[in-house]
């Protein structure tokens, strides 16, 4: 009795395993669900290209925070040992130690300016950040759209080729019972081996697509994915001078550009710094063979400096930093310019694909009855194998156009989005 509990016991643990095996094997192979915001959020905590631009703004902190210790004082500790060649009496050597104090009272402006630099600099790096992620949310669109638009070409590709071999198999039976010539076989053959042509061509566009998103999320290049949302309709309101006038206050690259003017103004200032005279305090103490002070000597000094010529050498620099920022000045009307163009590009290709889905959904329709009604003649006999191929190109065309202009519309309102600056929630 007790052996065979024990073996019940064994296939049930067996059986478990089995189980929970099991169990793992299907959610390691389930798909990777997702909607656009769960790709944008994804990519946004995984892709590389936005740690960088954290990374970046670290170092400008840090930048800020070695700006201000120049308005500090510094100490140092001095230590020297040292042995008479004459004796070799390692009792009677020197020690010598000392600690000073530097603290610079007054720099000409100079280190002030240099502080006000590095905060400019965060700032600019913060912009950086932000930029990157609008940057990413409209890489991450892009390519989720382009995995839809490829996946429903799949699907138009495939239609096509099923509705290709319903009628071949008719085009089969009608040269059977002697109605029709080998010539309507071989062209419906021919048709259908072009549309599984363009199928595996179809095919392959997917898989390329949902590689691309894969390498955006920062994942498996070969990881299944199953995108909930799809290619759709939204409409959009504003006008092309609201879209221009919010543009100029979003973008972070503009705000990133006056902050360079800022910079540069600031670099001027500290280039005049050298004319003006420096204010030092120091300090000092030394002792004599001991490790700890008892009695030494000490000493505080207060010391000024004024560099009266120099060759022309703090000029220069003046008139370099006041180049670099005639430079700066005109790089912000240029951007300013570029991010105008962005925009326009954006709202006009937007609306193209706009008036593009009014005709091709009426396309659509009347393609769909144009292939109905030449599928019935030519089962009636009154309509030509030719008839039929053509309808069906056209509906592919037809279809292969609606899906265009979904995914050319959804991809250039995500370009708008990024163009006037929308921040990324």
């Amino acid at each position: 009795m007790h052996k065979k509990m024990q073996c019940w016991q064994h296939k049930a643990a067996l059986l478990t395993a089995g189980l929970l095996f099991m169990q793992c094997s299907l959610a390691a192979a389930a798909p990777l669900a997702l909607t656009l915001e769960d790709s944008i959020e994804m990519a946004i905590r995984q892709n590389p290209s936005l740690q960088i631009a954290q990374a970046d703004k670290e170092k400008s902190a840090w930048s800020v925070a070695e700006s201000k210790a120049g308005r500090l004082p510094t100490i140092s500790l001095g230590s020297s040992y040292s042995v008479n060649d004459k004796t070799n009496d390692f009792s009677t050597a020197d020690v010598n130690n000392s600690v000073r104090l530097n603290w610079q009272v007054y720099s000409g402006g100079r280190v002030e300016n240099q502080i006000k630099q590095a905060e400019i600099g965060l700032k600019s790096a913060d912009l950086a950040v932000e930029k990157t992620k609008q940057q990413l949310k409209l890489d991450t669109a892009s390519a989720y759209f382009a995995v839809l638009q490829a996946e429903n070409l799949v699907s138009v590709n495939q239609e096509t080729v099923n509705n290709l071999k319903e009628h071949q198999k008719v085009v089969q039976a009608k040269y059977a019972a002697g109605v029709v010539a080998k010539s309507d076989v071989l062209r419906a053959e021919v048709e259908l081996a072009n549309a599984e042509q363009n199928l595996i061509k179809a095919q392959n566009q997917y898989e390329l697509a949902v590689s691309g998103l894969n390498n955006i999320l920062n994942v498996a290049g070969d990881t299944a994915i199953d995108l909930k949302d799809d290619l759709k309709y939204t409409a959009y309101s504003g006008t092309l001078d609201e879209y221009i006038a919010q543009a100029k206050q979003n973008r972070p690259d503009i705000a990133q550009a006056v902050n360079s003017v800022k910079i540069a103004e600031t670099g001027v200032k500290i280039a005049q710094g050298g004319k003006q005279p420096t204010v030092s305090l120091a300090a000092s103490s030394g002792w004599n063979d001991s490790l700890l002070p008892r009695d030494g000597n000490w000493s505080v000094g207060l010391s000024a400096s004024w560099n009266v010529f120099d060759a022309g050498s703090t000029s220069a620099k003046i008139k370099q930093a006041e180049a670099v920022l005639a430079k700066a000045s005109l790089q912000v009307e240029q951007i300013e310019d570029s991010v105008e163009q962005e925009v326009r590009q954006a709202f006009l290709s937007l609306k193209e694909a706009e008036k593009r889905l009014a005709t091709v959904n009426v396309a659509v329709d009347k393609a769909k009855e144009d292939l109905f009604i030449a599928r019935e003649k030519y089962a009636a006999g009154v309509g030509t194998n030719l008839d039929v191929i053509d309808a069906q190109l056209a509906l592919t065309q037809a279809r292969t156009n609606h899906i265009q202009a979904l995914y050319d519309y959804n991809l250039n309102k995500a370009k708008l989005d990024k163009a006037i600056g929308l921040p990324v929630q």
